[in-house]
């Protein structure tokens, strides 16, 4: 239902040719790649938050939480990769982001805030309007969540939390990542309601300083929690448990190496590039060049590898190579890296490989909890003043507890990706139904289709496949 000018409800359903579910990174560019296409069409974005573009990731306020990347690894234009360098070149010669000199790097090796990535993201959003605009095409913000979702013969229906409904040509999921922290599962342990926000400042400020913090997981989004509670002032002990214990490597800026998978087409499987891949690391240590510039070649491959393995193949990559891969491909902007080992180097935080095993009892005002420590068989319990979940990020939405994937899945419109990471979906990001059918007006891009291509959350990622899903949409079935 929406609401009249009088106040009282009415039955009326609001019309669009294409309906973006989500906008945050991925819908703001989707809707910019629209916008900036010929012809004339009108776009609903349904977000909740009060801005497009920020999504959870570029929401953060602190200016110690960086991109993982620098500025000449972010584009949002996927036909200009300096598009973040020269767009920060003129915000910082305006006077904007002083504290960029603290890095000591030229531009295009910046790691900006990622509040600032936002305001990138929603100045080009804004110049595609205006292009849009000429040929009198539309973006209008909803600002809802959508809690269900119908395909109709003809078109997708969505209801809203408000009680509105929209109907268009396409509907398009680009529901962003549910970060562990903040996502309500299925069959909770009780971790997020016992645990702060990894982002949340002002909550780590109440905090004793000098008290006992336990952190679960090592990957990024711990670095970001050790970031903000330096940022809060806490000087206490942190302990950091994870499986595997590993932390994430320090992103360096490595010469350019060949690209070994663009020369070597028999190399296909998982199993095949490790090999490789270790072989040319290991080639360039010898060399004296660093170990990351054979590495970042991969990038560009890692989604036709992954996507023409086979389920056992990526079961196996999965289970023996997926902790260091995150380690090591995923690494840490060097002002967090240099936070994290001085910390360490100090003591005051510790990376254990144990597993958590469940919440015990609050006494006296301590979170307790249960691990188990690698290689041995009973487990232990420990206690701290509060507790950070930073698992990461919830890529099977089966566990997801809000309405909307509940309902994609009771109604069989959406079906697990491979090894349940996120949704299944063909090569254009047409959706998958529960018997395999391939949807004609649901599609999916960015973190969704992480079970199709692996690596689908990076910056790159998402602006080509905003860029090829807006030509599916358009030239493919015109509106």
């Amino acid at each position: 239902m929406t609401q009249t000018h009088s106040g009282q409800a009415t039955d009326a359903i609001r019309h669009a040719d294409i309906l973006i579910v989500g906008g945050g990174l991925s819908g703001a560019m989707l809707a910019a790649q629209l916008l900036r296409l010929p012809g004339q069409r009108s776009v609903l974005v349904i977000e909740p938050r009060a801005e497009l573009g920020r999504g959870e990731a570029y929401s953060a306020v602190e200016l110690g939480h960086t991109l993982n990347g620098n500025a000449a690894r972010m584009s949002v234009d996927p036909d200009n990769a300096d598009d973040l360098t020269q767009w920060l070149t003129d915000y910082i010669a305006a006077g904007g982001w002083p504290e960029s000199d603290e890095q000591h790097v030229p531009i295009s090796e910046l790691f900006p805030p990622r509040g600032l990535f936002g305001v990138y993201v929603q100045q080009r959003l804004a110049e595609a309007q205006a292009v849009g605009a000429l040929n009198g095409s539309t973006v209008e913000h909803v600002r809802a969540e959508v809690v269900d979702l119908q395909t109709l013969d003809d078109s997708v229906l969505l209801s809203l939390s408000d009680g509105q409904r929209l109907q268009g040509a396409y509907a398009v999921l680009a529901t962003g990542m549910f970060p562990a922290a903040r996502t309500p599962q299925t069959e909770s342990s009780g971790l997020n309601a016992a645990a702060l926000d990894p982002w949340d400042v002002a909550a780590m400020r109440r905090l004793n300083p000098q008290s006992t913090v336990l952190i679960i997981g090592s990957g990024l989004t711990m670095v970001d929690a050790v970031v903000s509670l330096e940022q809060a002032g806490h000087r206490g002990p942190i302990e950091v448990f994870s499986r595997h214990g590993l932390l994430p490597h320090v992103r360096r800026q490595p010469p350019a190496w060949a690209d070994f998978l663009a020369e070597d087409p028999s190399i296909r499987t998982p199993r095949q590039l490790v090999r490789e891949l270790r072989r040319h690391c290991r080639d360039a240590i010898a060399q004296g060049i660093d170990w990351q510039a054979p590495l970042d070649t991969v990038r560009a491959h890692i989604g036709r590898l992954w996507n023409q393995a086979t389920d056992v193949q990526r079961r196996q990559f999965v289970r023996h190579v997926r902790p260091w891969w995150e380690s090591h491909h995923h690494r840490s902007p060097p002002l967090s890296a240099e936070l994290v080992a001085r910390l360490h180097e100090q003591g005051r935080l510790r990376i254990q490989a144990a597993s958590f095993k469940g919440l015990e009892p609050t006494v006296e005002g301590q979170v307790s909890i249960r691990i188990r420590r690698r290689g041995e068989v009973e487990t232990t319990v420990v206690s701290g003043a509060a507790l950070i979940n930073s698992s990461g990020i919830e890529y099977d939405w089966r566990r997801v507890a809000r309405p909307l994937p509940q309902q994609l899945l009771a109604r069989g419109l959406i079906r697990p990706g491979p090894l349940a990471l996120g949704i299944a979906a063909a090569a254009d990001g047409a959706v998958l139904d529960a018997e395999g059918h391939v949807a004609s007006r649901l599609f999916a891009m960015g973190p969704p289709l992480r079970g199709m291509w692996w690596e689908s959350t990076a910056v790159t990622d998402v602006a080509s496949q905003a860029k090829n899903l807006a030509a599916r949409l358009t030239k493919t079935h015109p509106l």
